[in-house]
Parts: structure tokens; sequence; C-alpha cells
């Protein structure tokens, strides 16, 4: 039995969900404007609140956190920290809730039990967030959407 193969980052997928995530997040962006943070509701009759809060400005910079509201008290909602790269174009997953920083990748066994690729998934996972998100979020801010509306 030959020794398992070591994970290797696969940085160009990686660079181009992180490249999509940005042109995902635009529309949110135009949106919060100068506000420091925007509420959308997702679902009719007990809509749940996506809360989207600036945690940092900067001119090549800003830092988000996306917080999604629980379902149930024994499922944790999702909360994402996003730092959005202006000059670059591309937004990564820096921290995930309920963990801290998010690693480019992890031993494997590890005593967290995170996977060998955990930061690729949070990408991709953010990815599928802000299509969901985008799709059926309603908001009094301005709309954003393809079509000039926002959907629900």
């Amino acid at each position: 039995m030959s020794a398992p193969r070591r994970y290797r980052l696969d940085f160009r997928d990686l660079m181009a969900q992180c490249e999509s995530n940005y042109a995902r997040l635009l529309p949110f962006l135009r949106a919060l404007g100068e506000r420091e943070s925007l509420d959308l509701a997702l679902g009719r009759g007990r809509p749940r609140t996506v809360h989207i809060q600036v945690l940092e400005r900067s001119p090549y910079t800003t830092t988000l956190c996306l917080r999604d509201q629980a379902l149930h008290d024994a499922v944790p909602a999702p909360s994402l920290t996003v730092r959005l790269y202006h000059d670059a174009r591309v937004a990564e997953v820096t921290e995930a809730s309920p963990f801290q920083r998010v690693q480019a990748r992890y031993p494997y066994p590890n005593s967290q039990m995170h996977q060998r690729d955990e930061k690729a998934q949070w990408n991709r996972f953010l990815g599928e967030w802000l299509t969901h998100v985008h799709d059926h979020g309603r908001d009094a801010a301005p709309a954003w959407g393809r079509s000039g509306t926002t959907g629900d």
C-alpha cells in the first residue's frame, strides 16, 4: 500500500471561483452604497434574513460579514467573512463560523475534523449562497439583478 497523496490546492480553480464570487458580490455592494449593513429577506410568509455587514472599507479592499438566520436552534447559521480585493477583482472567504481563519489546506486527519480542501469548499459554498440570495432576496435598497429588479 502506498502512502496517501498530499493534497494540492488547485490554485487556478480557486482563483476562478474567487473571481466569480467577486462578480456575484458587486450587486450587493451597489445595494449597500455607503451604508454599513444590508438585511435581505429570503422566502415568503416568515422569511429568514441574510445580514450583510461591512467590516472594513479601504481603497483596494472591502471586508464583509455575511450572516444567515438560523433555521433551527440546533443548526447553527452560516457566517462568513469575505475579503474583496478590488484591484484583482477577487473575493475570498477568510473566516467561516464557528471557525476562525480558513486555511488553504489542512493536514488530514486532524483533531478539528477539517477537510483537506476546506478553503475551496467554503468558496464554492459562498458562490452557491450568493446565487441563491441574489435570485430570492428582497430589500428596500436600490434593486440589483440581471433584469434590474429583485427576485423573490
